[in-house]
């Protein structure tokens, strides 16, 4: 049983609306359990118009957190410093107090890299993505992505303008990213890896977003983003093709532990976090989502 919180008990709140969902504060108070540290970690639905007060307020009382969707741009906007990942996404997903003043990070850039690592078994460096969607989710894959050295990076999405101002926001030296409106439109294609970013896969009745048995590009292991109890049917149709694959859970670890040695200045009981998360029965949701 956790300690009672005192006078002195440190606030970490996640800010969102909905947040209702979120797996967050099991896998975050477990990790402050473990380690024996005065803090509680909350959910806070909250209205744009109140994330800059929630977040400066928690931040400056000793506290920090967690920012969730639709408020990401809001907290980049919000904070005194926000890191590089920060201003390449738009978007800000961890916040805290350092030197008397608030910093803000995006730690699903982490997460996304940390995901790919042990999906592959390496780093990324040389790989050809098929990244799927376009939104924020998307946007922390491509930063993470272009970073670690890929080759290439196809970003398909229905509306393909969306993908296209994607693909210029982080075109650079060294790293091809292309965009395209469909998956159709990339047939005879091969991928070391396919990345799904959009919201297939939250609903039983969701189409999957590559279908392994379909006409179309072919990839050689799948990062979904989304997750759910017993994995999404994505994953479980690329593993009966023989495939490498896996959901969005490692991702909302290593983002999560990101933020911790942000708030902390320590190491997370990364174990201890991934059997909290794993104990959860709960519906599906989007990998990005805290």
């Amino acid at each position: 049983m956790s300690p009672a919180p005192t006078a002195a008990t440190r606030l970490f709140a996640l800010l969102g609306d909905p947040v209702s969902h979120s797996l967050s504060p099991k896998f975050q108070n477990a990790a402050l359990r473990a380690l024996g540290l005065d803090a509680v970690y909350v959910a806070l639905r909250c209205a744009p118009a109140d994330v800059p007060g929630l977040l400066r307020g928690i931040a400056r009382a000793g506290g920090g957190g967690n920012v969730t969707v639709p408020h990401k741009a809001v907290a980049a906007a919000t904070v005194d410093w926000p890191s590089g990942a920060v201003v390449r996404t738009g978007a800000c997903n961890a916040f805290w107090l350092e030197d008397g003043a608030v910093y803000g990070d995006n730690t699903d850039v982490a997460g996304v890299r940390e995901a790919v690592r042990a999906l592959l078994g390496r780093p990324p460096a040389g790989a050809r993505v098929l990244l799927l969607g376009a939104g924020g989710a998307a946007s922390a894959a491509v930063c993470a992505l272009a970073d670690a050295g890929v080759e290439r990076i196809v970003i398909a999405n229905r509306t393909v303008e969306r993908a296209q101002a994607l693909a210029e926001r982080f075109r650079a030296p060294g790293v091809r990213i292309d965009a395209a409106g469909s998956v159709d439109a990339l047939a005879g294609d091969r991928f070391d890896l396919a990345i799904n970013s959009t919201s297939l896969g939250l609903k039983p009745a969701d189409p999957l977003p590559l279908d392994p048995d379909a006409p179309g590009p072919a990839a050689g292991a799948a990062l979904d983003l989304v997750y759910s109890a017993g994995e999404t049917r994505w994953v479980h149709a690329m593993r009966a093709h023989g495939l490498p694959a896996a959901d969005g859970k490692e991702m909302l670890i290593q983002q999560g532990a990101a933020a911790f040695r942000r708030w902390w200045r320590m190491e997370p009981p990364l174990e201890v976090m991934r059997a909290a998360l794993e104990g959860r029965k709960g519906d599906a949701a989007a990998g990005d989502s805290c």
